[in-house]
């Protein structure tokens, strides 16, 4: 392994499962010592297995993320007492309860946004300012295919990845002449086993030159680039990683 990320610390949200626990232990596979927090502790030990039979470091906090800025205030204080000053985050943790706008709750709305956005956005407030006053800093969103191609289903999840992405170009404003760089993934519908969304969502990638649902590990790769100093002149990009599903459209197979 090359170490891309040797020396550095990193918070990866919502990294007991899927894309954030595929980004968490690539990460430390690069040298980095990872933060991972999640809800389920259960999961959250299992990642640090898989960390520490590779070697690598990390260490778990439980956590709910729910979108209220004290929650992603105390989080903040939390990763920073385990590493100092981190030099990466990732805003991975979201949700995505697929109903449409007619069947939409006024509470599960709130829900959504507090955890997709308004948690990111209190998080990365709360975690740049040690980013300046070192120097250096990264910070990787993630995005959705689903921003450029309207689906009849999780209106509001678009609407959320949709303002993640808008976020990074506007941080990239902000905060890149700080030192700190801000980028952002968007991934096709990825997943490793079976899932009651991904039933309904991955035939949607039976049209895209793969053919297939991502691979988490493809994300994590391409956040191990953005996060290292292969990608130090790459600014306010939304990365595609998604099997070609936003741009390129073949036949079904």
């Amino acid at each position: 392994m090359s170490e891309r990320l040797k020396g550095r610390a990193a918070l990866v949200t919502g990294s007991t499962s899927n894309i954030g626990k595929a980004i968490a232990i690539r990460f430390a596979a690069e040298g980095a010592r990872v933060v991972v927090t999640g809800r389920d502790v259960v999961r959250g030990q299992a990642v640090l297995e898989a960390v520490h039979a590779d070697g690598g470091e990390a260490t778990f906090l439980p956590h709910d993320l729910d979108g209220s800025v004290d929650g992603s205030k105390e989080l903040a204080k939390m990763a920073t007492r385990v590493y100092g000053s981190l030099d990466i985050l990732v805003n991975n943790a979201g949700i995505y309860p697929p109903a449409g706008t007619l069947a939409l709750d006024g509470e599960t709305f709130d829900r959504i946004v507090g955890v997709n956005v308004k948690a990111p956005y209190f998080l990365t407030a709360a975690l740049v300012p040690a980013m300046v006053d070192a120097g250096r800093g990264v910070v990787i969103n993630l995005g959705s295919w689903v921003t450029r191609i309207g689906i009849p289903a999780g209106t509001a999840y678009a609407s959320t990845k949709g303002a993640m992405e808008t976020l990074t170009r506007a941080w990239a404003a902000e905060f890149g002449a700080l030192g700190i760089r801000v980028n952002a993934i968007s991934p096709g519908v990825t997943f490793e086993g079976t899932n009651p969304v991904v039933e309904v969502a991955g035939p949607m990638m039976a049209t895209t030159p793969i053919g297939r649902l991502v691979n988490p590990d493809s994300i994590a790769h391409a956040a191990v680039f953005l996060a290292s100093d292969d990608a130090v002149d790459i600014h306010g990009t939304v990365l595609d990683v998604d099997g070609g599903r936003s741009s390129v459209h073949f036949a079904a197979r």
